[in-house]
């Protein structure tokens, strides 16, 4: 790992200000921006970092002002055993136990999670090996190469990532907001499809609070990982249902978290049976753009189906 300076900021204005300097990344619970810079994946080394851990005050979950708040830096472990949104908040509690591993739930933030970095195996090669599209080269490698993980709804801007957050379609499902040092933005739009960023954060923008209206219906989170204790999703889905309206979003299957509005159709005022479910699974993924190792050659309909079946079962649940 190259040298770095690092800013122990005390203050929400203090890590602003030294954010603002160019070579400068945020830092929280190091789970992923750590493993980023030993393999030197980036195609600039930051100079400094900011940790944010040390700013007091953003660890909390609470209900207030007929909103859940949810503190930027509190650890993926607390919201999987918080009484209150297992209770009430069902899919974002069991979408951060499935996060990772004990370990890395025991370290992780929240804003951590959703401000992760792409986990495309071209992006991610060790020593920045390809030079990619999302790291202002001309091409997506994988396009060509090997897309099996990658999206299943085309790309944006030629990048086809995927978002790999666990808690992100949860928040979306919720219809939750995204607080920073500068705007409230909708969840289903801080995460950016345009090339590099991953999120619409400016460098100086840190994420201080995540907010849900109050929910009194029914919600579900269920991934597909190939190690399930531990393993980023091949797949995931929140669905979140109250007063027969849904909102049903998928991940790990488009450069965002994929809100899945037409199964919502489907779902919306109608009685939930094993024929809706199986139907507005297959509306989710109508009109998919599957790429060759994921979708489209004989025998590589996986993600597809998986995608499908997560929202028809995701669905049941809300009965």
């Amino acid at each position: 790992m190259k040298a770095f300076d690092l800013v122990k900021a005390k203050s929400i204005d203090e890590a602003v200000s030294a954010l603002g300097s160019d070579g400068t990344m945020a830092i929280a619970g190091g789970t992923d921006l750590i493993n980023t810079l030993q393999e030197r994946v980036l195609a600039e080394y930051p100079k400094k970092l900011v940790s944010l851990k040390s700013i007091p005050d953003l660890d909390y979950i609470r209900e207030e002002g007929g909103m859940l708040k949810i503190g930027a830096l509190t650890r993926l472990e607390d919201i999987a055993e918080s009484e209150l949104v297992k209770e009430k908040y069902a899919c974002l509690a069991e979408a951060a136990s499935r996060t990772a591993s004990p370990h890395i739930r025991e370290s992780g933030t929240i804003g951590g999670n959703i401000c992760q970095i792409n986990r495309c195996w071209y992006f991610r090669k060790t020593d920045n090996r390809f030079d990619c599209i999302r790291k202002g080269g001309g091409m997506c490698y994988a396009m060509m190469g090997d897309n099996r993980y990658h999206s299943i709804f085309g790309g944006v801007k030629a990048c086809i990532a995927v978002n790999p957050s666990d808690t992100a379609p949860a928040l979306v499902a919720l219809n939750a907001t995204i607080i920073t040092t500068k705007r409230e933005i909708a969840a289903e739009d801080f995460w950016d499809v345009a090339i590099p960023g991953s999120t619409v954060l400016d460098n100086d923008e840190i994420v201080t609070e995540i907010q849900i209206p109050e929910f009194s219906g029914k919600s579900s989170f269920i991934k597909m990982a190939l190690r399930k204790s531990i393993d980023f999703p091949v797949v995931n889905c929140a669905t979140a249902i109250a007063d027969g309206q849904a909102r049903i979003c998928l991940n790990a299957v488009y450069n965002k978290p994929y809100r899945a509005t037409a199964a919502e159709e489907v779902v919306n005022g109608n009685t939930i049976d094993e024929a809706l479910a199986e139907s507005a699974g297959a509306a989710a993924v109508s009109g998919n753009s599957a790429f060759p190792a994921n979708g489209t050659n004989p025998g590589s309909k996986w993600k597809v189906q998986i995608a499908k079946t997560l929202v028809k079962r995701t669905i049941l649940n809300c009965k």
